[in-house]
């Protein structure tokens, strides 16, 4: 073989070896959003999610573009096919339409909380306990509460006492300040925000429990295949097993990880 064709077939090599390398890139949305994701020191994306994922896109040999995007429009450009991914997402019919979803990944239950006021002026034991009276409830657009809710949000007397909200952690300081009696959030997040705003006294956990489910990867069906999220879930699952799971959630969430439930233990 001459110099020139030594040359040529070199350097064939190495685009071809940049393509597949460039090949797999996803991107993927980030908000603030307590310990599951916000912007580290460095100016990066960090928290639960955004490091579980970039872990096992590491061993998939894919990169992850981050999207800064509130929840109700990455769920929408989700379902569009602009976004790939959408982390945090818990299953549900209607999402199943347009989205793949990965295994499990974190179990922190969704659950109602009040003022201290409203704690004691209201004592539900369910969601369905408000129709009928004055209490405000808070609730994030798009954010999947429970079968519960799905009824009750059919019902203009439930719909009546409910206020929509693009950014949850706003809310907090609307609880503090009496313009919301309650609002509806993962109990994990909430137990950050509350304690970096200084809250931690002002608003009461419930013993409502909207939904247990755990949160998943959702994965556009426009721009992702049945063996990528097989292939997600392989690297997911190895993760769990080598304890780099553990380690990556024990980072961010201020309790002892149960990995066969991904939760707290």
């Amino acid at each position: 073989m001459t110099r020139i064709w030594r040359v040529r077939l070199c350097v064939c090599l190495w685009m071809g070896l940049s393509v597949a390398q460039a090949a797999c890139v996803k991107t993927a949305r980030w908000f603030e959003d307590g310990v599951y994701s916000y912007r580290g020191a460095d100016g990066q994306p960090t928290g639960l999610y955004v490091e579980l994922l970039r872990d096992a896109m590491r061993r998939m040999d894919c990169t992850v573009q981050w999207m800064e995007l509130p929840w109700a429009r990455g769920l929408a450009e989700l379902e569009g096919g602009q976004l790939d991914i959408l982390p945090g997402a818990r299953k549900t019919v209607e999402r199943e339409r347009f989205a793949y979803f990965s295994r499990p990944v974190n179990r922190s239950p969704n659950v109602l909380f009040m003022s201290a006021a409203a704690n004691q002026r209201y004592k539900f034991n369910k969601l369905a306990d408000m129709v009928g009276t004055e209490f405000r409830l808070g609730i994030q657009v798009g954010v999947a509460y429970g079968a519960e809710y799905d009824e009750l949000i059919k019902n203009p007397d439930f719909v009546a006492r409910t206020q929509p909200l693009t950014v949850r952690r706003n809310a907090w300081g609307m609880l503090q300040m009496g313009r919301l009696d309650g609002l509806i959030a993962d109990e994990v997040t909430a137990w950050g925000e509350l304690e970096s705003l200084g809250l931690s006294k002002a608003v009461v956990r419930t013993k409502v429990v909207t939904s247990d489910e755990p949160g998943q990867y959702a994965l556009s069906k426009r721009t992702n295949t049945p063996e990528f999220v097989a292939g997600l879930d392989k690297a997911l699952n190895a993760m769990l097993a080598d304890g780099s799971y553990k380690r990556i959630r024990e980072r961010f969430v201020p309790c002892t990880t149960l990995v066969e439930t991904q939760g707290c233990r």
